[in-house]
Order: structure tokens, then sequence, then C-alpha cells
């Protein structure tokens, strides 16, 4: 993180676009550039380890809810990763120590949202199920 913070003070940047142009590679734009336009899609994203939450986090640097539509995949074993998502506000559905890089928290964390809109959209309510509230 101090390097970060060195190159922060070195480009004089302030917000979370102006970082990811001093900062971010061309794969980190894309990935926030794609986070972006699914919020305007109102498509759901599940955010996979370190590299894709620093793309996240100039999002939510730059405009408050950018990541409203953002779920939190699971927290890699890089010490980097949880302090990136805490500063957003994300808590992981996984912790299972994975490092791997290709999508394998996604990959897992993708079935535990799918379960859970099951549940939630197929769940009767107290009326349908008979359940007296009195």
């Amino acid at each position: 993180m101090d390097v970060i913070q060195r190159g922060v003070a070195l480009h004089a940047v302030s917000s979370g676009l102006d970082v990811l142009r001093c900062l971010g590679g061309r794969e980190i734009a894309a990935m926030a550039g794609a986070m972006a336009r699914a919020r305007a899609e109102r498509i759901p994203v599940v955010l996979d380890g370190f590299i894709c939450t620093s793309a996240a986090a100039c999002l939510h640097k730059a405009a408050i809810g950018a990541l409203d539509h953002c779920v939190a995949g699971h927290k890699s074993d890089e010490h980097a990763h949880a302090l990136m998502l805490e500063k957003i506000g994300k808590t992981p559905l996984l912790d299972l120590g994975l490092r791997l890089g290709e999508g394998s928290g996604a990959a897992l964390a993708i079935n535990i949202v799918t379960a859970a809109l099951a549940c939630h959209s197929g769940m009767a309510t107290f009326d349908q199920a008979g359940v007296s509230t009195e």
C-alpha cells in the first residue's frame, strides 16, 4: 500500500479515476469500465480477487454507489485485498485463502449467489405458507 500512496503523492491525484489513469494498467482500466457499464445496465458483478478489487476501488472513490451492483466473491490470501474490501465496504462471501488468479473465487461464489436468489424468489410468504402472525 505504501507504493500506491507514494504514486498518488507523486502524481498529485485525488480522484479515483485519476488514480486509475496514473497508476492502473489497461487491464485494470478495462475492468473498471466494464463494472461501470454493468452498473448502468443493472447487471450484477461478482468481484474476484485483488486486481479486480483494485479496479473497483477506483470506481468506489470516484462515485458514491458505483459498486452497489457488486458483491465480493471471496477474500484472497493477499493481505492488501482484505484492506481494499474493507475500504469499499464489501464483505466477501468466501474466505478460502485462494490466490490463483483465474477467477476461481468468483466461480465458487456465483453458486452461492444463485442459490440465495433461488431461495429468495422461491420462498413462500407467510400467507402462502399458512403461517399465522397472531
